[in-house]
């Protein structure tokens, strides 16, 4: 709470016992450090922003499937529905 408090932010108020909610938000901040945050040190802020935003538009929008997209990636929703052209 001191470290929230400290960086001006204020942390999310659950019942207790209620780890579902968080269960999702937890999986993906592990990716995120075992794939961008514990490969490096980073210099600036703006390198690890950097990183950080390039990891997720990269890598954890392309292979996570999505509930709207009918459980695909994706790659797959726009393979499946993109049109064929005519050679």
């Amino acid at each position: 709470m001191k470290a929230l408090h400290r960086n001006g932010l204020v942390g999310s108020m659950g019942r207790v016992g209620a780890c579902g909610d968080n269960a999702a938000m937890e999986s993906f901040f592990a990716m995120l450090q075992r794939n961008v945050l514990d490969r490096q040190r980073w210099t600036t802020r703006h390198e690890l922003r950097l990183a950080m935003v390039t990891w997720i538009e990269r890598t954890y929008h392309r292979r996570r499937r999505q509930q709207r997209l009918g459980r695909l990636t994706p790659i797959e929703f726009e393979t499946i529905n993109q049109p064929v052209h005519a050679a």
